[in-house]
């Protein structure tokens, strides 16, 4: 918990950013992570990944911009990253944050450039993923969800099961037609909205597992746990569902083993693939979530 709460500290902190991306130790760390800085190479990754029965979610990174004008370079970067997977025939998602789209300067102004976005992605027959942030833009990035779906329908809500309220929330989005994703959840929470103790999350995690293989849409089930991928594909087969009524979902350099396995078991599996220039935070993010991902980390220093 100390390790993970000082990683979250040191995301934040910008200045680290220079001398950590110089570093040729970061960059060969971080290419485990990350596709690279430029769409060419997502679209590079998620290219090798269908070749390999794995699908894609794209995320240009970036979070929490402070001017509608960035807020429109994302909305570009996202047009681009639709367009190139539909040239390919890549078989990809898109998934955004909302912050970075402006959700953090005006609700309007959001949701005028992600209602750009999800209808281009209609118009090629193409999901956008609404990533969830912390707990304080919930309502406000639900309410998107909402719209959004209501007036396209080729959306999906991303839900976190650590926090308190995510149950009634996947109630709420089940009866209401919208599809989800279901993550553990990465943001440092207070105990006051969230579990803070890993077994609450994994007993909520399944009891979630369970609502949305009974009353879901398309449910993707994002984890690296073998245990949760356990109560998932027993809740699957009790149900005999489809291989294509569901899918798992995983970062890009995690757990390659699982996804093989899943693969060669014939489930759907889809990466999440960031890339771009803003990469630290993301980066350690990542290594906050999972002791393994530090245990790596620290290899590659002893071997350089």
């Amino acid at each position: 918990m100390i390790l993970r709460s000082a990683l979250l500290f040191l995301s934040k902190q910008s200045w680290l950013q220079g001398p950590l991306a110089k570093s040729p130790v970061t960059r060969t760390v971080v290419k485990r992570f990350v596709a690279g800085e430029t769409l060419d190479a997502g679209i590079a990754v998620a290219r090798a990944l269908r070749d390999d029965g794995i699908l894609t979610t794209l995320d240009h990174l970036g979070e929490h911009v402070t001017r509608i004008e960035e807020a429109e370079e994302s909305l570009d970067a996202g047009l681009q990253a639709l367009e190139r997977l539909k040239q390919e025939d890549l078989g990809g998602t898109l998934s955004i944050k909302l912050s970075q789209f402006g959700l953090d300067i005006s609700g309007q102004e959001c949701r005028r450039l992600v209602a750009a976005l999800v209808e281009r992605a209609r118009a090629a027959g193409m999901r956008i993923e609404i990533d969830m942030e912390s707990s304080a833009s919930t309502d406000k990035t639900l309410s998107v969800v909402r719209e959004m779906h209501a007036r396209y329908g080729n959306i999906r809500a991303v839900v976190q099961a650590y926090l308190y309220r995510t149950v009634a929330d996947v109630e709420a989005l089940c009866s209401e037609g919208v599809p989800v994703r279901l993550c553990k959840g990465a943001y440092s929470e207070l105990p006051s909205v969230a579990f803070p103790h890993k077994k609450d999350v994994d007993g909520n995690y399944r009891k979630l597992v369970e609502l949305l293989l009974e009353k879901g849409v398309e449910p993707a089930f994002a984890t690296h746990d073998p245990a949760m991928i356990l109560a998932a594909l027993g809740g699957i087969e009790r149900r005999r569902l489809a291989p294509d009524a569901f899918e798992f979902q995983m970062l890009y350099g995690v757990r390659r083993d699982l996804q093989r396995d899943l693969v060669k078991r014939g489930y759907r599996v889809r990466l999440y693939v960031p890339y771009g220039a803003a990469w630290y935070p993301y980066f350690v993010r990542r290594l906050a979530e999972r002791p393994a991902n530090v245990l790596f980390l620290l290899k590659a220093l002893f071997r350089h």
